[in-house]
């Protein structure tokens, strides 16, 4: 089902039946990404699965987004949907909608559970500042109007070699359109409002994420103010996967009880 909103449309999944329960995907994710989820937590809830703009079958934002272009439409979504109220399970970039969604409309949420949530900027390693510099020189480079005259319609490929070679994999795998999208939403720091947050948030984190590191989980386990963060020996950044009859028993004691 699609839901329209100014055009723009969202591509949701609803089963079960019950109380809200809104799963909110990470970054190249989909609204199946949560299917065991989906699968146990139906018999006893109303689950909503969600294809975030530019993943699944929801077609890309009409221009550049930053999470609070995406934390509007889902706040949108909840209101049109009558679940004003409703729970939350979120991994990674779904994290960080929901971070922002629960600081702006408090109302919105009543728990989160989040797992590898995004959100916070890490200081930059002196390795990763230089490899930023030196992607920038090319890039003036490669921009340059003398280049252009040179190489002419070459330049474009001398720009995606440079992408190829210094972007992330998340990055890399993206459309040239969903590029500006990607960028504004990891640049925007979302520690800020971490203390404007009434939702019971959940924290559940793998020991060994190096995508959205445990120190991002200890913060907001620090900074929102009712918080508790578990951490899963032996998982990375899909911890809630990787462990999934672990997180589902957590989640349900927390959500359902």
């Amino acid at each position: 089902m699609y839901f329209d909103n100014a055009g723009v449309k969202l591509y949701y999944e609803r089963t079960g039946s019950g109380a809200p329960l809104l799963l909110l995907h990470g970054w190249g994710g989909k609204a199946d990404s949560f299917l065991p989820v989906t699968r146990d937590f139906s018999p006893v809830r109303t689950v909503y699965a969600v294809d975030f703009p530019g993943h699944g079958n929801s077609p890309e934002p009409p221009a550049p987004w930053s999470v609070t272009e995406y934390m509007e439409l889902i706040w949108a979504f909840i209101r049109r949907m009558d679940i004003v109220g409703c729970d939350v399970i979120a991994h990674s970039f779904g994290g960080r909608v929901a971070l922002l969604l629960a600081a702006e409309h408090p109302e919105a949420v009543r728990r989160m559970v989040l797992t590898g949530c995004a959100g916070l900027r890490p200081a930059p390693s002196k390795k990763r500042t230089l490899r930023a510099r030196a992607y920038k020189c090319l890039r003036v480079l490669a921009d340059n109007g003398l280049t252009r005259r040179l190489l002419g319609k070459r330049v474009e490929d001398w720009r995606e070699a440079l992408v190829q070679k210094f972007g992330s994999a998340d990055y890399r795998a993206l459309s040239k359109t969903m590029r500006p999208t990607f960028n504004r939403v990891v640049s925007q720091d979302l520690r800020p409002v971490l203390g404007k947050i009434r939702a019971s948030t959940l924290l559940i984190w793998g020991v060994q994420d190096t995508d959205t590191p445990l120190w991002m989980g200890e913060v907001m386990e620090k900074e929102i103010p009712d918080a508790a963060l578990i951490r899963l020996e032996g998982c990375g950044h899909f911890a809630y996967l990787e462990r999934y009859a672990d997180f589902k028993a957590i989640a349900w004691k927390f959500l359902i009880g």
